[in-house]
């Protein structure tokens, strides 16, 4: 009994709240980008080809050995923004990518990649979404989130965010990775 009163007690209640989904498929290249409307709350992500966040990373000076091994990952350029009047809190490490066979993937997050990069000599600190982050009315970041998924892997987004001192969750369902490769025209 003390065990069953001290579970119950420590539930966290989530609010899943509706969502206005907009889904647009690039004709040339097949990648499909969402975007997640909830009042307060607006997420956009567009996966990228491997061989885009590797050009990304070269460009901004990281190491060939270094960029390529973010080839190991499914990356999304992401979009985050507060629409609300009261501050947003998202944590990274609350979401969830679960594939078609029930595993329950997790993000790897900017400080995982800062520390494996600085352990090789690398002081990168650019382009990922920061795991933890607060936002005021008004704001918003960009950035790149990965995933240890292959190329074109399917898979339901399970995302939390805090508003208002209430914990939300939203679900894109049927979410896919950019493909290895675009085939140019």
């Amino acid at each position: 009994m003390r065990l069953c009163l001290g579970f119950l007690l420590g539930l966290t209640v989530i609010a899943v709240q509706a969502a206005g989904v907009k889904r647009e498929v690039d004709p040339r290249t097949g990648i499909e980008r969402v975007e997640m409307t909830h009042p307060g709350f607006y997420l956009r992500l567009v996966p990228l080809t491997r061989d885009y966040v590797v050009a990304a990373f070269l460009g901004r000076g990281l190491p060939k050995a270094v960029a390529e091994a973010t080839r190991g990952y499914c990356t999304f350029g992401a979009t985050l923004r507060n629409t609300g009047d009261e501050p947003v809190r998202v944590r990274l490490t609350d979401w969830r990518f679960v594939t078609p066979d029930g595993r329950v993937h997790r993000p790897k997050t900017k400080s995982q990649w800062i520390r494996e990069w600085a352990e090789q000599g690398v002081p990168f600190k650019w382009l990922l979404v920061h795991e933890d982050h607060s936002f005021q009315p008004g704001d918003w970041m960009q950035g790149f989130i990965t995933v240890p998924l292959p190329p074109g892997a399917r898979f339901d987004l399970h995302y939390r965010w805090i508003q208002g001192g209430q914990a939300h969750e939203g679900v894109i369902e049927d979410m896919r990775c950019a493909p290895e490769r675009i085939e140019a025209e």
